[in-house]
């Protein structure tokens, strides 16, 4: 991929926040959304573009389930930072609902709401029976559903039932992925794409180059835009931060082993916990790549290398943090580097 790194530097596109509404041990769902708010109104106030939660289910650390109230909760509480989904997993539902639920929000906030649309269940087989109530809608239907989706959203849609409301109204649509496939459907159909790279960081190039090459110009966009997730947890000391982002590996060892839990806090010695194994394979989940965990300078250095070799229009950041206070010094830190790049 040709690096655009000379015409791009992470001070100067927009960066966004992605929230999963964690639930750390010890506390619940309702002190959840109250940090939520805290951190909302905080990267409002640092310069931050979007604020995106994501829908998970049956994951005791994670209560974005509902993720179209929360996204309008966050709404209420922030004054002009975009809100939205990062993303709907859409075969979880009815496309009139999220039609529906969208077009109510973009009633409520005008010009504020993004929503980002994905084809994983982000849960387990079980609860995929509990959400759907039938299998008969699979994955392989979603780009039926995002047609759909599309017409109720047009201000003349071919559909007889109508969004109300939803009819008419300019929600940005988003696809996301962690493969090829959401990469081919968003070219395809002139979307703009987010890649999972937090959690995918070995197909992030291949899909990023897939989706440009492939690109074909819509309404919505006429030329490619790719926002890619990368997972950042900055302090004022690398040592701080490799403590901190204890709670993220722990985190992810659990649900390789099949056990989520609730946010842990940080510990001194995670290699006295988990076997060598298990290490190995969290190294290759959380690349350094597009994990920086670190200091100023380190997170700086992270990030533009990252630019570098992605070209990205947009960055959005996942901090799983234990201590609110760390998370929101984080994303100050962040704000720092755009500030002095930019002075």
């Amino acid at each position: 991929m040709v690096s655009l790194s000379k015409q791009k530097t992470f001070h100067r596109i927009p960066l966004s926040v992605l929230d999963l509404a964690p639930v750390n041990e010890g506390s619940n769902p309702r002190e959840s959304f109250q940090h939520s708010v805290e951190l909302a109104r905080h990267v409002e106030a640092l310069g931050f573009n979007r604020y995106w939660l994501a829908e998970h289910h049956n994951m005791p650390g994670i209560a974005s389930s509902a993720t179209s109230v929360l996204i309008g909760h966050i709404a209420e509480k922030t004054n002009h930072i975009r809100v939205g989904a990062g993303g709907v997993m859409l075969p979880n539902h009815a496309t009139l609902v999220i039609a529906e639920q969208f077009g109510t929000l973009e009633s409520l906030y005008p010009g504020r709401i993004d929503l980002g649309l994905g084809r994983a269940p982000g849960t387990d087989q079980a609860t995929s029976y509990a959400l759907r109530r039938t299998l008969n809608m699979r994955v392989e239907d979603f780009p039926m559903q995002v047609n759909e989706l599309q017409d109720y959203f047009a201000k003349e849609p071919i559909s007889k039932v109508k969004a109300v409301p939803g009819q008419g109204l300019n929600i940005p649509i988003w696809l996301l992925g962690s493969s090829d496939f959401s990469a081919r459907l968003a070219a395809q159909k002139g979307l703009p794409f987010s890649f999972a790279s937090h959690f995918a960081p070995a197909y992030t190039i291949p899909a990023l180059r897939l989706y440009r090459e492939q690109f074909q110009a819509s309404e919505q966009l006429q030329k490619p835009h790719a926002m890619v997730g990368v997972n950042v947890i900055a302090a004022d000391t690398d040592e701080k931060a490799n403590y901190i982002a204890t709670s993220l590996q722990q985190q992810f060892l659990h649900l390789r082993r099949g056990q989520p839990t609730k946010l842990k806090a940080p510990i001194e010695n995670v290699e006295a916990h988990f076997s060598a194994f298990e290490l190995q394979a969290i190294k290759q989940t959380l690349d350094p790549t597009t994990t920086i965990i670190g200091s100023k300078e380190t997170v700086k250095q992270g990030l533009e290398h990252f630019l570098e070799k992605t070209a990205a229009d947009e960055m959005i950041i996942s901090s799983q943090i234990y201590h609110l206070e760390d998370r929101l010094r984080s994303f100050e830190i962040i704000s720092e580097l755009m500030d002095e790049a930019n002075n």
